[in-house]
């Protein structure tokens, strides 16, 4: 690949990350205000996400399109992924939420690598535990350390689904269509969900609406619809590793718009993460990109 592909590449990959990101700001700003449920904001993300995805694919191909025999399995990820990341941040900060959410998608996404025989580099595997050992550092206990463990197992529910559905996304040749067919059915999705589950009493005020259509119409259906361009370029093993960096973006993002602490050890982590990052991607001896 040649390297102004490779740079447009990175720079996608990078602005697909900051989408990623804000999407945990958005909601645990709405959270605190306490200006949605989280079915709400589910709801409204996913079907701002589909509207604005199905004005793009209209407004390129002239013409509307649903895929009734495809990406039945995807767009349920993708659904299972949103539901479960809103009920599981009602009670986790965003950056451990995030941290606990991609340390998942990482093993999740290792594991199937592995099991795909996808080639290791010595470099590869040193870049890989290296991230993972910059992530323990930041979460491990110190003083009071204490995680819920019901919205843990919701947030490794989380994970793993955006795990599939990042790998699913490897076999994605029409980022749009298959992104916006994503959204549709992911949306339909949730009204099952609605009407088979009991979700509580539901609110929405103005500012939570706004924040559920502003992550949805924008983080998230851009955000998704750039990775689903950029993921089949990538080995799953480099797709899980890069990731890394969201929870690293998220914690930063949350030091400016949440007022979280900035702490030594989030340097440390962030410096070691992305250190560990630079040794997967850049490994000499094997190509983390596909030609």
């Amino acid at each position: 690949m040649k390297t102004n592909e490779n740079t447009k590449l990175f720079f996608l990959i990078i602005l697909s990350f900051v989408f990623l990101s804000l999407n945990s700001i958005l909601y645990k700003t709405a959270v605190i205000n306490d200006a949605i449920d989280p079915f709400s904001f589910t709801f409204y993300r996913l079907l701002s996400a589909m509207l604005m995805l199905t004005a793009i694919y209209v407004y390129k191909y002239k013409k509307i399109t649903f895929q009734p025999k495809r990406n039945w399995v995807s767009s349920f990820m993708l659904f299972l992924y949103a539901i479960s990341f809103s009920y599981a941040y009602l009670n986790i900060d965003a950056g451990l939420g995030t941290l606990l959410l991609f340390g998942v998608v990482q093993i999740v996404m290792v594991t199937t690598s592995v099991f795909q025989k996808e080639k290791l580099t010595i470099l590869k595997i040193l870049g890989i535990v290296v991230s993972l050992l910059g992530l323990i550092y930041l979460i491990y206990p110190r003083e009071s350390f204490e995680i819920p463990l019901f919205y843990t197992l919701q947030m490794i529910i989380s994970g793993t689904a955006w795990a599939f559905y990042s790998i699913l996304g490897k076999k994605s040749f029409d980022a749009l269509g298959n992104s916006t067919d994503n959204f549709i059915k992911a949306s339909l999705y949730i009204i099952v969900f609605y009407f088979i589950f009991e979700v509580g009493s539901l609110h929405v005020t103005a500012e939570g609406f706004l924040l559920a259509i502003t992550s949805g119409g924008i983080t998230s259906a851009l955000g998704y619809l750039i990775w689903y361009h950029v993921v089949p370029d990538m080995k799953i093993m480099t797709a899980s590793v890069i990731q890394l960096f969201i929870p690293i973006l998220t914690i930063a993002l949350s030091v400016v718009f949440l007022n979280e602490l900035l702490t030594f050890e989030l340097i440390i982590s962030t410096i070691v993460v992305t250190f560990g990052i630079l040794l997967t991607i850049y490994s000499k001896k094997q190509d983390t990109i596909k030609e």
